[in-house]
C-alpha cells in the first residue's frame, strides 16, 4: 500500500494506492481541512485510523518550497519534515514534492479525458514540458526526459519579476508599483493577482465600478471569483471585470510564453491549477495563444508546442501517488 496526498493551506487530500490498482485509482481517500489539524501528523494519524493498513511508502504534495526534506506550507503554520514523517509512520520511505513539482509528475499519465487541447502542434518525442499553474498563487514546474521516462522537477518561476509585453501592461506595472516592493508574475497572474489588475482599472481605467459587482466585493471573502463570475456573465458583463479577465489572460499567455521557451518545451505546454479549467472559453480566444507566441525570432517556435489545458482537479494527488509508485 501507498500514502499519497496533496496538501493545501485550504485542504489536505489523502489516498491510498495499490502498486496493482495503479495511481489512477485509489482504494481510500478522504479530504480534510488543513486548519482544523495542528500538523500533517495529525492528518494521516486521523485518516488511517479509518483506513488501517500497513504502508510500503508515502509521498506528498506540498504547498510552498521543498528544501532538504523539509517543507514550510504557505498559508498554513505547518512545518513538514520527511524524516519526522518517516519516523511517525515506522520508518518507511516518505518523499515530499513541491505541489507544482506533484502536479507535473502526473502530466506523463493523464488521460484523454483530463484534459483539453487548445493548440496540438507537433510535439516531440522526448522533449521537455512546461507546467504553469495559476491558482492561488501562480505555480510553475517542468518535465525533461531522464533514461526512458519523464523526471519533474519544481520552480518558483511565479515569483520572477512581471514584464509587461503593451502598454496597458506597462501602466498596470506603474501602478503596482506605487503599491507593493515586488511585482511578479504572481502578482498579476493568479487568484491573488486578478483584484490587483481589477484595481487598476477601475481606479486608472474606468474610474468607475459596476454597482452590483462593487455590492458583491463588498462582502466577499474572495473577490476573485466574483470579478471572474462578472466577467463571463453571458447577459450583461461588468466592463471593468471584462478587461480584468482579458488582460489575465494576455499576461498568462505571455508567461507560459516565457516558461515554454526557458525550459524549451517542444514536448508540450500544460496549463493547471484551478482558474484555466474555468475560463476556458477565453482561452480558446486569439489573445492567449497570440501572447504565449509574441516571441519575435521564436514565434514559430512556439507555434509547433502543443498547449493544453489540465481539467483533473486531483492531478497533485495523481502526481504523488504516481511518484510513491515509481
Amino acid at each position: 500500500m501507498i500514502l499519497a496526498g496533496d496538501i493545501g493551506g485550504t485542504k489536505t487530500n489523502l489516498a491510498l494506492f495499490s502498486r496493482e490498482a495503479g495511481p489512477h485509482r485509489p482504494l481510500a481517500e478522504a479530504t480534510y481541512p488543513s486548519s482544523q489539524h495542528a500538523s500533517l501528523e495529525s492528518v494521516v494519524s486521523t485518516f488511517l485510523a479509518t483506513h488501517p493498513t500497513t504502508l510500503e511508502s508515502a509521498c506528498f504534495g506540498v504547498a510552498g518550497p521543498v528544501v532538504a526534506g523539509r517543507a514550510e506550507i504557505t498559508n498554513l503554520p505547518w512545518v513538514i519534515d520527511a524524516g519526522a514523517l518517516s519516523a511517525h509512520l515506522g520508518g518507511i520511505p516518505v518523499d515530499l514534492l513541491n505541489d507544482l513539482e506533484s502536479i507535473a509528475q502526473a502530466v506523463p499519465i493523464l488521460e484523454p479525458d483530463d484534459i483539453v487541447t487548445l493548440s496540438p502542434g507537433t510535439p516531440v518525442a522526448g522533449g521537455a514540458i512546461a507546467v504553469i499553474a495559476p491558482g492561488t498563487g501562480l505555480g510553475e514546474a517542468f518535465l525533461t526526459w531522464d533514461h526512458g521516462r519523464y523526471r519533474a522537477h519544481p520552480s518558483e518561476g511565479g515569483h520572477a519579476s512581471f514584464a509587461p509585453n503593451n502598454p496597458t501592461e506597462l501602466e498596470l506595472l506603474r501602478f503596482l508599483m506605487a503599491r507593493m516592493e515586488h511585482v511578479s508574475f504572481e502578482r498579476v497572474c493568479s487568484g491573488l493577482g486578478i483584484p490587483n489588475i481589477y484595481a487598476y482599472f477601475r481606479d486608472k481605467v474606468f474610474g468607475r465600478e459596476t454597482p452590483r459587482v462593487a455590492t458583491l466585493l463588498a462582502t466577499a471573502t474572495d473577490p476573485t471569483p466574483v470579478i471572474v463570475g462578472a466577467a463571463l456573465t453571458a447577459e450583461e458583463p461588468c466592463p471593468v471585470c471584462a478587461a480584468t479577465l482579458e488582460c489575465f489572460v494576455g499576461i498568462l499567455g505571455s508567461e507560459a510564453g516565457n516558461l515554454a521557451l526557458k525550459v524549451l518545451a517542444t514536448g508540450g505546454v500544460y496549463l493547471g491549477g484551478g482558474i484555466p479549467p474555468r475560463i476556458i472559453g477565453q482561452l480558446r480566444h486569439e489573445r492567449f495563444l497570440a501572447a504565449m507566441r509574441d516571441k519575435g525570432r521564436f514565434g514559430e517556435l512556439l507555434e509547433r508546442m502543443p498547449v493544453h489545458v489540465i481539467l483533473n482537479p486531483k492531478s497533485g494527488l495523481l502526481g504523488a501517488a504516481a511518484h510513491a509508485l515509481l
